[in-house]
């Protein structure tokens, strides 16, 4: 088996299920703090900020800090910031606390609906027509479009909910261009924690419940991957696909 020096953590299906506690993530987590092994918690959740993940956590008996989580609202401030270079950056938002507060602790983004240079879309559960009014027409005059995530669907209880990724469909359809996004399965987010943090691809490995989401975002970045059964993704539905680089029932099965 091989050394790995950073585990990137999911969340939601690995840790916790929804306010279920997954033992076996929490004593996975618990292992490699006993080993000293370094891990970051990448979650495609923009609704909180870094400090409440943390607080979410900690119900869940995982004692940790906000150096150790990473969100796409991070990655996408990161994001913009490498890519522009203008002193103020004009952005229209819709999306959450988390979101809100990771883009407007940065001193070169601005509010601006009237002509803004990013529509940033994140998780709105208060989304209202005005809101997609105002992003569709900023793109549709130039702005540049950014999901936080293509989630179509969230798991709450026995529930399946629209996601961002369904946001973003409708602001697609309405605006006729496509977003970039910034979240898992995409690379962007992965190369944007591993840049944090100071580690390489072949030291990482990326821990997830989730093929459509966290696999892939290991196949797309070039990272290896462990697939753990205990939430959205059953041995069965992966059948005939690309195997993970690791595949265990739950998460005690794997050695450091």
């Amino acid at each position: 088996m091989k050394d790995y020096s950073l585990f990137l953590i999911d969340l939601d299906g690995t840790i916790y299920r929804g306010k279920d506690t997954v033992e076996s993530g929490v004593r996975f987590v618990h292992r490699l703090d006993k080993a000293n092994k370094n891990y970051l918690f990448l979650t495609n959740n923009t609704t909180r900020t870094p400090q409440m993940v943390v607080d979410k956590l900690h119900g869940h008996g995982v004692d940790t800090d906000i150096a150790h989580i990473y969100t796409p609202s991070m990655a996408t401030a990161s994001y913009i910031l490498e890519k522009s270079h203008k002193k103020k950056i004009g952005i229209y938002i819709i999306g959450q606390i988390g979101l809100w507060r990771e883009l407007l602790k940065h001193p070169e983004f601005e509010l601006n609906e009237k002509n803004p240079d990013y529509v940033i879309v994140g998780m709105d559960t208060d989304l209202t027509y005005h809101k997609v009014r105002v992003a569709t027409y900023a793109i549709r005059h130039g702005a540049t479009f950014i999901g936080t995530n293509a989630d179509m669907n969230l798991p709450t209880g026995d529930e399946l909910i629209p996601g961002n990724g369904s946001q973003c469909v409708m602001i697609a359809a309405a605006s006729g261009q496509k977003p970039l996004y910034i979240g898992k399965p995409e690379s962007i987010i992965v190369n944007m924690a591993l840049a944090k943090v100071g580690y390489t691809k072949s030291e990482s490995v990326l821990v997830g419940d989730n093929y459509d989401t966290d696999i892939k975002a290991g196949f797309n970045s070039q990272v290896d991957q462990l697939l753990v059964l205990t939430g959205v993704t059953k041995a069965k539905d992966i059948k005939g696909e690309r195997q993970p680089t690791i595949l265990v029932n739950n998460l005690d099965e794997f050695e450091l």
